[in-house]
């Protein structure tokens, strides 16, 4: 099979493709033809040698894939509700750059109805994603207010359109003033350009002093501190990503006094029960959405899968609205 390897640690032009031997599914996975895989940031510090492949996984960076059933035992295929054949969308814990893939069985979804296969590909990362941080563990609810730092990414776009179908109200932060009418657009209540705003005032200020009841935060660093500031009492906070930095420091008596919490976590190395389980939260309560057309994918742009290099850098640039997809098709 044709797929894109790491050469070795360090820029996009690392990326290069080759030819693998394509995987077996082993019991309890199911194999996938792929015709798209998404592009997420862990791929990119997967590149660099920042974000190291579980034991057992393949080298091959990609952590979203969709395609069609190629393989898989009964039980496995009657698991994931699926047949031979059928469209399918998965998460992988790697390996998705790659015409051909295994998922675990309980990791596989039927790509949403009416949507295409780069669509598909771009759904599972961000969605388990939201779906984990920001409604199972922060229990995010109907009336809330979420506050999303960095709402023209994939989680970012996934998160405003998610919270507002299940009816709460939406903050995003992003970095231009184009970026914040693009989520405006999404579905966002207020965007707050953090280059020429204090978003934490801006947070207080849009929801009468109150603050926000949920922040997901990919960006950590000195935001800790200032989202503390922003949150609603009996807030919480979800740090999924440390672009800013690892270190903060934090008013502790802000944290007593307004019982906040403060999470953090990382997919990847979660059980396939536990992944298996959001899959099963998603099929019920984001597929129907997806389907009909309440919750949208928002592809920012597709490339060809040789050229994931290309794909890497716009990724790092920052400049993209949405999701980036690689293409088998006609590669």
């Amino acid at each position: 099979m044709r797929a894109i390897e790491i050469t070795a640690p360090g820029g996009p032009e690392v990326l290069r493709p080759c030819e693998r031997p394509a995987p077996t599914a082993q019991p309890g996975e199911i194999l996938i033809a792929v015709q798209a895989s998404g592009v997420n940031r862990p791929d990119v510090l997967q590149r660099k040698g920042l974000y190291p492949v579980p034991p057992g996984v393949s080298d091959l960076p990609g952590l979203e894939v969709a395609g069609t059933v190629a393989a898989g035992a009964a039980e496995d295929l009657a698991l994931a509700g699926l047949s031979l054949g059928d469209p399918v969308c998965a998460l992988v814990a790697g390996g998705g750059y790659a015409e051909f893939c295994v998922a675990p069985a309980g990791q596989c979804l039927p790509v949403p109805r009416g949507l295409n296969m780069v669509q598909a590909a771009s759904l599972p990362e961000t969605f388990f994603t939201v779906w984990q941080n920001v409604f199972l563990i922060a229990g995010l609810r109907a009336g809330e207010t979420l506050l999303v730092q960095g709402g023209s990414s994939g989680i970012g776009v996934a998160a405003i359109q998610l919270a507002k179908a299940l009816g709460s109200r939406v903050i995003v932060t992003a970095g231009s003033d184009e970026k914040c009418s693009a989520c405006l657009a999404i579905g966002a209540d207020h965007a707050i350009n953090y280059r020429t705003q204090d978003f934490a005032a801006e947070t207080r200020r849009v929801t009468g002093g109150r603050g926000a009841d949920v922040v997901l935060d990919m960006v950590a660093g000195d935001y800790v501190a200032r989202e503390i500031e922003c949150l609603a009492e009996d807030g919480r906070l979800a740090l999924i990503a440390v672009q800013g930095g690892v270190q903060c420091q934090l008013d502790a008596g802000l944290v007593l006094r307004k019982r906040l919490t403060i999470t953090g976590s990382t997919l990847r190395p979660r059980s396939v029960a536990y992944k298996t389980a959001l899959a099963q939260a998603l099929r019920s309560t984001a597929w129907p959405l997806l389907e009909s057309g309440a919750v949208k994918p928002i592809i920012h742009q597709v490339f060809a899968a040789a050229n994931a290099a290309q794909a890497h850098a716009l990724m790092e640039s920052s400049t993209h609205v949405g999701k980036i997809v690689l293409t088998w098709q006609g590669d």
